[in-house]
């Protein structure tokens, strides 16, 4: 007969491997899921806009942010979280970002909203290029499941133009 020490390890390894290929599974589940979110931002006011004394431009906006991100959840989704960067491009790099608000998005019932936020984080640029300056908005998103990989994604929103003049 096999001891009492057998016996646990060959269960606790059995079930080990049970779980390892239940979180596989639901992680492949995953890929068939082919989310569709929806966002429009507005800008509503350029709060102000000014050179700070060592020279960098900094923007302060007003925007209305309206989201549908519950296609993003799925049985297997912990939670999202979600941010509003401004993409431009400068002479010194092609792709600037800077982050103007994010959220965790906890819960499906929370995902779809509407806010109107001043941005949460400084829009700054190192430099004085934002004068005239065309940008885009994104929408970026990243769910976290309870098992697997997580997924990245955002929504592009072009045409926002930032005044030729400081305010």
């Amino acid at each position: 007969m096999h001891s009492f020490g057998y016996r646990a390890n060959a269960l606790l390894t059995f079930a080990v491997t049970i779980l390892a290929l239940m979180c596989a599974i639901a992680s492949f589940s995953d890929t068939f899921n082919s989310p569709s979110p929806s966002s429009q931002i507005q800008i509503l006011n350029i709060n102000w806009f000014q050179k700070q004394p060592h020279g960098n431009d900094e923007v302060s906006l007003t925007m209305n942010i309206t989201a549908d991100l519950r296609s993003l959840f799925t049985w297997n989704t912990k939670q999202v979280f979600a941010f509003v960067a401004a993409e431009y491009e400068t002479p010194k790099n092609s792709l600037n970002q800077v982050s103007l608000w994010d959220a965790i998005i906890p819960t499906k019932e929370h995902a779809s909203f509407w806010i109107q936020t001043a941005n949460k984080y400084r829009f700054v640029d190192q430099g004085s290029n934002l004068r005239g300056k065309e940008f885009n908005l994104t929408l970026h998103w990243h769910v976290m499941p309870k098992t697997g990989k997580m997924f990245v994604d955002k929504l592009v929103m072009s045409g926002y133009r930032l005044p030729e003049e400081y305010r």
